[in-house]
């Protein structure tokens, strides 16, 4: 019996010593593995850093942007307020040089169909006979009618009918 025990004794440490063996080997590749691993995070750290400085600079440069094109905007709306400003003050001054001008017509009409008046009906007749049918017809319909009716019997029966068509319109 003492045999066997012995065999089982150096069995044992046979074994013993194979698993310490394989302990030590496996301790040994788990320290390499933890190692690499460290390794490993060290590197996705400092890619998460530089991710976050990346993100960090883009958030900042678009800060910037959006500064930029509100201040911009802000000017593109202040000149288009300006624009309308202008526009508007010139649309009344148009307005206002529009009605001038109709006045200084009217009074120049008015001074023409004076002369005319007191012309003789013949006299106007042959001068308007030369001027523009549209032009002459201007000038008879602001007289009276009973010198239009004197000067178109004064002149050219064709020239009398164009007008009185105009005078009509």
């Amino acid at each position: 019996m003492k045999y066997i025990m012995i065999i089982i004794l150096v069995y044992t440490n046979l074994f013993s010593l194979e698993t310490s063996e394989r302990l030590f080997e496996c301790t040994e590749i788990f320290k390499e593995r933890k190692s690499e691993l460290l390794v490993e995070l060290e590197r996705i750290d400092e890619q998460k850093q530089a991710l976050s400085a990346l993100k960090i600079a883009t958030e900042n440069l678009l800060k910037k942007k959006e500064s930029r094109l509100t201040q911009k905007e802000e000017e593109v709306n202040e000149k288009l307020s300006q624009a309308k400003i202008k526009e508007e003050s010139i649309k009344k001054m148009l307005a206002k040089n529009e009605d001038i001008l109709k006045n200084i017509r009217e009074l120049k009409m008015d001074k023409i169909a004076q002369t005319f008046s007191k012309m003789k009906p013949a006299s106007s007749a042959n001068i308007l006979s030369d001027m523009d049918v549209v032009e002459a017809s201007r000038i008879l319909t602001s007289l009276k009618p009973k010198t239009v009716g004197k000067i178109l019997t004064k002149m050219d029966a064709k020239k009398a009918a164009e007008l009185t068509l105009l005078l009509s319109k």
